[in-house]
């Protein structure tokens, strides 16, 4: 599967962003769907993940301030993103799991400043 973020960009702290992850091919309802993040310096760091079935997990910085959720119909996943914070500064990517199978999609880069 290919995936696809957009939605990145400048958010002042205590803002908000929603990124999206479009994905390509057939297999997107069968994938357990994933966001990470690098941040400037660090390694790659998982954020929150759902399942097919509709089940999440999110890592505890972000939990209460993230959402992750899917959309089958439309082969996207989001990521919505409230009272961002500076140490939210990161590269953003999405991936798709499906048995042995993972596919990384190309990171969108979210800046938090004021």
């Amino acid at each position: 599967v290919q995936l696809q973020a957009s939605g990145g960009g400048l958010a002042q702290p205590g803002g908000s962003l929603r990124l999206s992850c479009a994905a390509s091919g057939s297999s997107f309802s069968r994938s357990v769907m994933g966001w990470y993040r690098q941040p400037p310096g660090k390694q790659r760091e998982f954020v929150a993940r759902i399942t097919t079935g509709g089940n999440t997990n999110y890592v505890d910085s972000v939990r209460g301030r993230f959402t992750i959720s899917r959309d089958n119909a439309k082969n996207t996943v989001h990521l919505q993103m409230n009272s961002l914070q500076p140490e939210d500064t990161a590269v953003y990517y999405c991936n798709a799991v499906l048995g042995l199978s993972v596919s990384w999609g190309r990171g969108t880069q979210v800046t938090v400043s004021s």
